[in-house]
């Protein structure tokens, strides 16, 4: 990186990066996601990288330029661009001082990937004291941890960004979802086509329109698992993280203990330890690859030491599997609890006894996720559960979600709606 005698970034460099996207920026076609942002509100968008975060940056962009802001009122920069490597948070006001420099206005700051910058939270802070409009993006769930949201002090609102939800992926294809489309048979063929699509590749924005959705994935993988966590976290032994994130996805319907993933990891040959493997998860729950659900019926240990994890996407749980059909509905029918609800207290599994897939405490929701209930074995074990359950804590609903199967029972003076997962997502 170009500095000068005082040890500052280069002016004129930043000057070229910033000249370069207001170039680039309106040229990116941007398909609208339904986010809404308030005029005076600043933000934090956090997410799995390749999610959209930037794209939806670019989206609020072309919205303030359709509704009359000119660029000079605008500045926006990545903070993954190499041109930037080496820069520091004692850079970070060069960009106000060039903007009023060129232009003499104070900016609406689009700040991308700014977890690059270790204590960018100070200036963010600053920024927002000074009331400067800002958003903010990164792929790093530490962005929110406690410490910082204290520094930020409640002046940014965090929004979570995952990849296309299913709703999202349709319009994308041009697909429009109306009454004929769950009846007539050329249009039904194609929703049951793209939602294969989708359930085998999930949703990556970028991902979408490729052909080779596996190679596009994997690269996306590598670079969260090389770059957003081993890097970032200077771990040497790639070997036994990749051996780990496999056995993760190969029990993604299982609780796993801390513990149960060292032996499982260990009998590979690849020597790791309990306290090891708590880093690991917690670096690949910051980086946003897996989530954690926990067993509301279990005690606070427990709880925190015997979750289920789930993959952010489909697509890269599938990178793992040869045998995917009934890992893929369970880990989708997750996430898109998670991306509704909250990933954080709001979505449960209840293990007591009798196990119950997915537990919503705030609509009293109880769901079991079954490829298919005409084996009548695994009938009897779905709907018992999910009746048993339901005489322990409050459940105004009961859901069997399955791949393709649809109906409503009556048992024991309980309602149980079961309904096909892709029709589910399209509520």
């Amino acid at each position: 990186m170009y500095r000068t005698q005082n040890n500052i970034m280069n002016k004129d460099l930043l000057k070229a990066v910033l000249a370069d996207y207001r170039i680039e920026i309106p040229k990116h076609q941007v398909i609208p996601r339904d986010f809404s942002f308030e005029e005076f509100g600043n933000y934090v968008l956090v997410g799995i990288r390749r999610a959209g975060k930037s794209y939806l940056l670019y989206q609020r962009i072309h919205e303030l330029l359709a509704a009359g802001t000119d660029w000079d009122e605008i500045l926006y920069i990545n903070f993954e661009d190499e041109r930037l490597e080496g820069m520091t948070s004692a850079d970070l006001n060069l960009l106000i001082e060039i903007h009023m420099e060129t232009y003499g206005k104070q900016p609406i700051l689009f700040l991308d990937e700014i977890q690059n910058i270790d204590g960018w939270e100070k200036f963010a802070r600053r920024l927002a004291d000074s009331k400067y409009r800002v958003y903010i993006t990164g792929s790093n769930a530490k962005m929110l941890s406690k410490e910082i949201l204290s520094t930020l002090g409640g002046r940014y609102i965090e929004v979570n960004v995952y990849p296309y939800d299913f709703k999202e992926f349709l319009k994308v294809k041009n697909i429009e979802i109306t009454p004929d489309t769950f009846y007539a048979t050329q249009l039904r063929s194609e929703l049951q086509r793209t939602f294969n699509d989708y359930f085998r590749f999930g949703g990556f924005p970028e991902g979408a329109p490729l052909n080779s959705k596996r190679d596009y994935l994997s690269s996306v993988y590598q670079k969260i698992y090389l770059g957003d966590i081993a890097t970032r976290h200077k771990i040497d032994n790639t070997f036994a993280l990749r051996v780990l994130f496999k056995k993760v996805a190969e029990s993604v319907k299982q609780p796993m203990s801390f513990t149960r993933l060292a032996n499982i990891v260990s009998s590979t040959g690849v020597k790791v330890g309990k306290a090891t493997v708590i880093n690991y998860m917690e670096y690949a729950k910051d980086a946003w690859l897996i989530n954690a659900v926990q067993n509301i019926a279990g005690k606070l240990v427990d709880k925190e030491t015997n979750p289920k994890y789930y993959f952010t996407d489909n697509g890269i749980l599938n990178l793992f599997l040869l045998d995917s059909d009934t890992s893929l509905l369970e880990n989708l029918v997750a996430m898109s609890l998670i991306r509704e609800y909250g990933r954080e207290d709001s979505v449960y599994f209840y293990n007591h006894g009798v196990e119950v897939d997915f537990y919503i405490p705030d609509n009293e929701t109880a769901i079991q996720v079954s490829y298919s209930l005409s084996d009548a074995e695994t009938f009897e074990r779905e709907i018992n559960a999910l009746i048993k359950m339901s005489s322990v804590l409050p459940c105004r609903r009961l859901l069997v979600i399955t791949r393709d199967e649809e109906d409503i029972l009556n048992i024991d003076g309980k309602t149980i709606e079961v309904i096909p997962v892709w029709k589910w997502l399209l509520r």
